[in-house]
């Protein structure tokens, strides 16, 4: 027998919903979705956040009132999502737990029922958060199967192959309930009137007889039937027959025609959790550490570095998570209003007004909670001293140049670093004492590969700016005069780097005292343009390390994942003309570490509360050689990227530990 389950999601902070919209969307969506449980009898899973929840509670209590009359007769399911839909992989594990707690809370108040599944919010996954869902007592996650199967490798296996749990940093694991993207779409599209309904039944007729599990049917949005937002002038129109009517049709049709059996969410995951032989896994991979819904355009840089202006929000949320965190006795509702700021919502299609009532509650927060920010485009400075001459660098610092003055070498008894004076202080070499002076960052020059795929030179803790609409290309490979000075134990070199539109302040900060090396780009008077701003961009020398390689990073968890870098990965490659990107790691708490077969390590840190750049990573195999490169991304272009913005200065150290 066939069974299938439907699940949808609800969301009042929808990104082009207007506030003044809400009750016309509770009228025309949310009261048909409890019309459609009632009248076919499906036991359909709900989702929603406590703060969806509580805006329908302020507008419409006769809907609250009647959803937990079906909650209790079992007429419908609770799914949990937390207080705010936040994208867990992207916002440090503390503010994971109050969103988990403060919906949890929600949930019990005005429902008086606490969900067993959660789903992952925006399906954007990572291993550590499965540990925050298991914590706050989920017993089950919703997650989109088709890109955990692409992040594995599964994408031509058998359906049989997905794992049924998910396993998180530690032996905790929890059953998976599967959304499918392209069944979900197909139902859309039917409902819509963009494909008949006899093309729609044979599809899951056909998915019916290849999959041999139950079928999610539906897990998407009720915000798309009978209303439109008004967010793309391509939207579709109403379909004459209603939409939530041609819903119904089309499920009474599965039920009488294919003989579907409906089952509750719980009930779907039961069965599939039952398996005699269950396939328990990590859902993540190096080439996809955060699987997220959809198609290739939806990847977790969407709510990282595009947006009206993603980087500066996102900052501005881990600034007040660093303020708040220490006090110990913040009140709850300093943690909601963060949680709310960090909702997924204001980060992609957000109307106007909408961003600048953002805009005005960060003020307030800021206002509030008392925190110091920077300007746009401006870093703390230390006060200046007067640039040191060869004959006043501080003891054992020596600075050697070559005869043709294109590269300085810096000798500290800690690090020994090579810049190349012509290319903007790209770095030739950067060696550490712990790893005997053998360099392990530094230039690839032309020729060092064999084919012409890779026939270019790779240097070293530089930038790259892309414009397409602009047809631009802008690096920082200059020839510099550099200026170095001391702040306390640090060594500066920097330079003034002009740029087509603005210029670059850089400088690299050698502890004269320890093994670390900090790398500082300030753009200045340089817009946040429509296109990829990267910077930081640094390049492995292979002979350094031995394979297999591995990359370690908490990602919205408290633990560390682990990476194994075992098959060529490149986050930064486009997936269309229209998207940058595809991939990227979370690394909340501005830590990732690099190390090799041999436990050679390579840390780089940063704060994201100054930047929260994104890292990616690049690694291909070119015969007995490879290229891997770090780098950081301050800008991505997607769909919802808008010109505009700021450039945050970005720091990122690196060290041997």
């Amino acid at each position: 027998m066939t069974q299938g389950y439907l699940i949808f999601h609800l969301n009042l902070a929808f990104s082009s919903i207007k506030a003044e919209a809400r009750p016309e969307v509770i009228s025309k969506c949310y009261w048909p979705l409890l019309d459609l449980a009632e009248r076919t009898g499906i036991p359909i899973g709900i989702e929603l956040t406590g703060w969806t929840l509580q805006q329908i509670a302020s507008l419409d209590q006769a809907w609250l009132e009647r959803f937990r009359r079906m909650l209790e007769r079992r007429q419908c399911e609770l799914i949990g999502s937390g207080w705010s839909q936040i994208i867990g992989p992207l916002v440090p594990y503390e503010v994971n737990r109050w969103n988990q707690w403060l919906g949890m809370d929600a949930y019990r108040q005005m429902l008086g029922v606490t969900p067993r599944l959660v789903l992952v919010n925006e399906m954007a996954f990572s291993t550590g958060m499965l540990d925050v869902y298991a914590e706050a007592g989920y017993e089950g996650i919703v997650m989109d199967r088709d890109n955990v199967r692409l992040a594995l490798g599964l994408g031509h296996a058998p359906l049989a192959a997905t794992p049924t749990h998910a396993l998180g940093c530690g032996d905790r694991a929890l059953p998976v309930l599967w959304s499918d993207s392209i069944l979900f779409q197909r139902l859309q599209r039917v409902v819509h009137g963009d494909i008949p309904v006899t093309e729609y039944m044979a599809y899951v007729k056909q998915r019916a007889g290849r999959d041999h599990a139950a079928l999610p049917i539906y897990c998407n949005d009720a915000e798309i039937f009978d209303y439109r937002p008004g967010r793309f002038t391509t939207e579709s129109r109403l379909h004459p027959e209603g939409e939530w009517e041609r819903f119904n049709r089309v499920c009474t049709l599965l039920q009488e025609d294919l003989g579907l059996n409906w089952l509750s969410p719980s009930e779907a995951l039961e069965i599939q959790a039952a398996s005699p032989s269950p396939n328990i896994r990590h859902l993540t991979s190096v080439s996809q550490p955060v699987p997220v819904k959809k198609q290739a355009k939806y990847n977790i840089n969407r709510w990282a570095v595009t947006g009206r202006d993603d980087l500066w929000l996102n900052t501005l949320c881990h600034r007040m998570h660093q303020t708040l965190s220490p006090r110990g006795d913040a009140p709850d509702n300093d943690w909601r209003e963060l949680c709310e700021l960090w909702a997924s919502d204001l980060r992609t299609h957000i109307t106007a007004d909408r961003w600048d009532e953002t805009i005005n509650r960060i003020a307030q927060a800021i206002h509030r909670l008392g925190m110091e920010v920077l300007k746009p485009g401006s870093v703390k400075r230390v006060a200046s001293n007067p640039p040191l001459c060869e004959n006043s660098l501080p003891e054992g610092v020596q600075i050697i140049q070559d005869e043709e003055g294109i590269f300085w070498t810096v000798k500290t008894p800690n690090v020994h670093l090579v810049l190349n004076i012509r290319r903007g202080l790209a770095i030739v070499a950067l060696a550490f004492k712990s790893h005997r002076f053998e360099p392990v960052v530094g230039t690839l020059p032309q020729g060092y590969f064999s084919t012409i795929e890779l026939g270019a030179d790779f240097y070293c803790g530089g930038i790259l700016v892309e414009v397409p609409g602009e047809r631009s290309r802008v690096t920082d490979l200059e020839w510099v005069t550099p200026k170095i000075q001391q702040q306390g134990t640090g060594l500066l070199i920097s330079a003034m780097i002009p740029l087509a539109h603005g210029a670059l302040e850089k400088t690299i900060t050698i502890d004269i005292a320890t093994e670390r090396v900090k790398l500082t780009y300030d753009f200045q008077q340089f817009d946040r343009p429509l296109g990829t701003v990267r910077v930081g961009i640094i390049t492995l020398l292979p002979e350094a390390f031995s394979l297999p390689l591995a990359v370690r990073c908490v990602n919205g968890g408290k633990e560390t994942e682990l990476f194994p870098l075992d098959h060529e990965v490149n986050h930064g490659h486009a997936a269309s003309t229209l998207v940058s990107s595809t991939a990227a790691f979370g690394a909340t708490n501005g830590r990732m570490m690099i190390e090799d077969a041999a436990n050679r390590k390579l840390v780089f840190s940063w704060n994201p509360a100054d930047c929260a750049a994104i890292p990616m990573l690049k690694h291909q195999r070119a015969g007995d050689r490879h290229l891997t490169r770090l780098s950081f991304s301050l800008c991505e272009l997607d769909d919802t990227a808008r010109a505009g913005g700021r450039l945050m200065p970005f720091s990122v150290e690196l060290s041997s530990e």
